[in-house]
């Protein structure tokens, strides 16, 4: 063999052996590119399924709180509403104002919650309000009970209080109707009595004289004298006497219009007169006229101070 037919036959041994060589490296990169991108697809899969995986724990987390502060508001709601059932007549401005601030705290947090747009930090802040809002509750129950405590302390006190203006107002009455009765027994006893009267018929001469008289045709006048007997109860000054005169029919002399009292009982009087009363056992003197005078009895009645001071008659022939 000729170094020329080594050189071909080398030449094309080497051709064919390129030709087996260069087929298999690209096969070989075109794997590596198909590995790279499924690499890089399950790469992206995992980082999306990662991702919304992470999500769709982070909603669930959420929903679930919103459920539990839901719950725990609504049960705060439900004891606020029980307070409020058990306050009944109580009324305090600072327990009311308390009141308003735990509902409207309440309204703002439900109004958070059902906003689809809440994030976690919303979630945090409704938990940190919800927190407050408990002690707040508390407070207000807490300030209740101890305002119906004192309500209750100021109840029996009134109560007590009630009894004693009560029972005072018995022992009131009591000493009033007692007081009456001694002013009553006062009066009675203050009243002036007199110590001796005496009636006489009297004709009066031209000239002023008076003279006793018994018979009627003859008598002008009736002469009442009486003394009053001392009473150390009774005051000195004027005082007003009113006189009754009956005539023999058993008729009383005087005016319609002529009334005074006597025990709350309405009397009429003939005439009346206002004396000095110095309790010394002075003698007075009264004249009452007639124009005719007839035969028979006549009485005399004096009263004073809203009672009888005595009585007395004559009798003319």
């Amino acid at each position: 063999m000729s170094k020329v037919d080594n050189i071909e036959r080398m030449s094309a041994s080497d051709q064919e052996e390129a030709n087996h060589t260069l087929p298999k490296h690209n096969n070989n990169s075109r794997i590596y590119f198909f590995i790279i991108a499924i690499a890089a697809l399950l790469a992206t899969n995992v980082y999306f399924y990662v991702k919304f995986k992470s999500s769709g724990e982070k909603l669930y987390t959420m929903t679930l709180q919103k459920q539990d502060l839901q719950i725990e508001i609504d049960r705060i709601e439900a004891e606020l509403d029980n307070l409020v059932g058990l306050k009944m007549d109580v009324v305090d401005p600072l327990l009311q104002a308390s009141e308003e601030r735990a509902r409207e705290v309440i309204e703002n947090l439900r109004h958070k919650l059902d906003d689809n747009s809440i994030v976690e930090s919303d979630i945090l802040k409704a938990r940190q309000e919800v927190i407050r809002l408990k002690d707040d509750v508390s407070i207000l129950r807490n300030g209740l009970a101890e305002l119906k405590v004192r309500n209750e302390v100021l109840q029996k006190e009134n109560s007590n209080l009630t009894q004693k203006v009560i029972q005072s107002g018995k022992e009131i009455t009591n000493l009033a109707e007692e007081n009456n009765s001694l002013k009553d027994k006062v009066v009675t006893a203050s009243a002036l009595k007199v110590s001796n009267i005496q009636i006489n018929g009297i004709n009066e001469t031209k000239k002023g004289d008076m003279h006793t008289e018994t018979r009627a045709r003859r008598v002008d006048k009736l002469q009442i004298l009486f003394s009053v007997a001392d009473n150390d109860l009774a005051r000195a000054g004027d005082k007003e006497v009113f006189v009754r005169v009956i005539d023999p029919s058993g008729n009383l002399f005087g005016d319609a219009s002529n009334l005074f009292y006597v025990h709350g009982e309405k009397l009429q009087y003939t005439f009346k007169e206002v004396i000095n009363f110095t309790n010394n056992g002075e003698e007075y003197q009264f004249l009452w006229s007639l124009d005719k005078f007839k035969k028979g009895a006549y009485t005399v009645l004096l009263y004073s101070d809203n009672a009888v001071m005595g009585r007395a008659n004559v009798v003319l022939r």
